[in-house]
């Protein structure tokens, strides 16, 4: 054990395992709606939170899940969700809220490259979350988690629609200047919530819940969808910003090929975490980042159809390719109301398995 390279910025967990459900999933087995009173309403707020502990007890207690139960926590966003709508809300976008999803951001369809708010502190959704703050802090003295804050292509994408693609070409100055002003929101929103809470992107990936220290997680969702070249171009810089000032720093890439940017992402100087979408190559990724934590993400949607016996080789296959215990996790997010226990179960069952063989040699 004491070959493996290990991250300074991370304790010595050996694989930590997390699983999030899609809003469908709570909705079928709790009841739990999810309509703006779940994102906004301070004693709701509590209230769900409590109940989807205690529902991941019932179900999965035995794997360590559910340990707040008894608690009744001030978290001010939905952790046990991935939902990442606010930062685009506060700079023009409609959002949907329903009883069995989450929220539907609706693009803007902006025409020029232009942040249409120079306060997002003063606007209408951010009253509201700062009510919610207010009230939960008044009652308990304190506040818990964080709000997915997005990240700055999946915004732009939101505000602009496809024709930011389009503004890369026709223009290139304009549209780093736009994603300075982006990322320029971000910093304020995640500085705020950070000063509130100690942590920003719980709510991004619940896996970082298990570091000492609380890593700042960027969504790279949209990034599937550009080159190398136009990520390196006009993003890396951002990366690269960010990693020197907020340290753990990692990109929660959920597209099918992160390995991609492998050499790209090798560029990033301080790279401690990084969200393996399905279906990348864990061994292109741990070849050009040995130092960085790769979360390994299984696939929501073929785990319904899978035994628990290709459960078991997938997660024994990529938690090898990754190579280091210390730097390597595994979760599903947003599995569905489809899921059946035994296979989440076969998730944790594997995991268990593969630290035992790791710690007894």
């Amino acid at each position: 054990m004491s070959n493996f390279v290990k991250n300074p910025c991370f304790k010595d967990a050996i694989l930590p395992v997390e699983v999030v459900f899609h809003p469908s999933w709570w909705f079928k087995n709790t009841g739990i709606t999810f309509d703006e009173d779940f994102f906004y309403h301070p004693s709701k707020r509590v209230e769900s939170e409590k109940r989807m502990e205690e529902e991941l007890y019932n179900r999965f207690g035995m794997y360590g899940l559910g340990r707040d139960r008894k608690k009744e926590l001030p978290v001010v966003g939905a952790v046990h969700n991935a939902a990442g709508y606010l930062i685009s809300e506060m700079l023009g976008c409609k959002v949907g809220y329903f009883e069995d999803s989450a929220p539907q951001v609706y693009p803007a369809n902006h025409e020029d490259l232009k942040i249409y708010t120079d306060d997002i502190f003063g606007t209408r959704i951010f009253k509201k979350v700062e009510n919610l703050l207010d009230k939960l802090k008044s009652k308990y003295g304190y506040l818990y988690g964080d709000i997915n804050w997005g990240g700055i292509l999946n915004s732009a994408l939101d505000l602009q629609s496809e024709k930011i693609f389009i503004d890369f070409f026709d223009k290139p100055e304009e549209t780093r200047d736009y994603f300075r002003k982006i990322a320029k929101v971000i910093e304020q929103f995640t500085t705020f919530i950070a000063r509130e809470t100690g942590t920003t992107s719980v709510s991004v990936n619940r896996l970082v819940y298990h570091f000492d220290k609380p890593v700042f997680l960027h969504s790279e969702c949209s990034h599937t969808m550009i080159s190398v070249e136009d990520y390196e171009n006009f993003l890396l810089p951002f990366d690269i910003e960010w990693s020197r000032k907020f340290r753990p720093f990692g990109v929660h890439y959920c597209g099918v090929d992160p390995d991609r940017m492998a050499e790209s992402f090798a560029k990033i100087p301080d790279l401690d975490f990084l969200d393996v979408g399905w279906g990348g190559d864990v061994k292109i990724l741990r070849k050009y980042l040995p130092g960085t934590f790769l979360n390994i993400r299984l696939s929501p949607v073929e785990i319904i159809n899978q035994t628990n016996d290709e459960i078991r080789e997938t997660i024994t296959r990529l938690v090898n390719d990754s190579g280091n215990p210390f730097l390597t996790g595994v979760c599903c997010i947003n599995m569905d109301d489809k899921v059946e226990d035994g296979k989440v179960m076969e998730i944790f069952k594997t995991v268990e398995d593969l630290r035992n063989k790791y710690r007894t040699g």
